[in-house]
Order: C-alpha cells, then structure tokens, then sequence
C-alpha cells in the first residue's frame, strides 16, 4: 500500500436544481464565499489556478489546478492537480428528487513534506481532516445555494 496516495469519495444532497449547481462548482473563485477551508484561489487563467486549502489540522495545502473536463451536459467538472498533492478531482452534478446529488471524488499522492512524513501514523487523522473538510463544504454550498 502507497500511504501517500489517497482516495476520496463524498456525495453532497444539495437544494436546488442541478444546472444551479453545477453553476456554483464552476465558479471556483468563489469558493472561499461558501467553503471556509478553501482559504484562496488565485486564477492564473480561464482554465488554471492555485488554491491554498486548510481545515482542522494546522497545515495549508496549496496546489495547481487545470481544468481537464469542463461539460455542463453531463453535469462533470474535473481538474488535474499539482503541487501538494498531486492528482485528480472531479464533481459530478446529477438530479435527485426535488434537489441535486453533487459527487465528489479525488484521487491524490501527498507532495507536502508533512504529510509524506506522518504518512502512516497521520493518515486516519488526514482522512478525518478532510471528512471534516467535506461536510463543512456540503453546509456552506447549500447555505449558499439557499440564499442566491
């Protein structure tokens, strides 16, 4: 087992109608209105940007992000990552009931020194970290969502 290398998985019910949405998870810039833990994100273009992230635990994470699929029809919005962490994340928006499912999943390898270094002793406080992370994003997307 590679200790650096995680996967994640979240699946947000949010209010509202997926085009709303998936709206919203374009806009990263504006995440940091909505999800505490994403601290900036500074576009260097249309389709790149670095994002500085920090939930619980006392470290920020920063990385690059590219943007490798971007199709409002299928609802999906991906980016490849470096820096950090290095690695993938894709959102997939999909109707569910009277709201929308928001999928979120992201396989990385750990870059940051830190967290190569407590791989194996840290690793279940990083996987709750970002538990933590996660949970606080569903509530402010859908505060959020609620109020535009």
């Amino acid at each position: 087992m590679d200790w650096t290398r995680y996967r994640f998985l979240s699946r947000w019910a949010l209010p509202g109608p997926p085009a709303a949405v998936y709206a919203a998870l374009e806009r990263v810039e504006d995440y940091p209105r909505w999800w505490r833990q994403v601290r900036e994100v500074n576009r260097a273009d249309g389709t790149t940007g670095v994002v500085r992230i920090r939930s619980l635990l006392p470290y920020d994470i920063t990385f690059t992000a590219r943007e490798t699929r971007r199709d409002p029809a299928a609802g999906v919005l991906e980016i490849a990552m470096s820096g950090d962490i290095e690695g993938w994340a894709r959102w997939t928006v999909t109707a569910a009931g009277p709201g929308t499912l928001a999928r979120y999943e992201q396989v990385v390898d750990a870059n940051k020194p830190l967290l190569r270094r407590f791989a194996v002793p840290g690793r279940p406080l990083f996987r709750a970290n970002h538990r933590l992370m996660m949970r606080s994003g569903r509530r402010g997307l859908a505060a959020y969502l609620q109020a535009v």
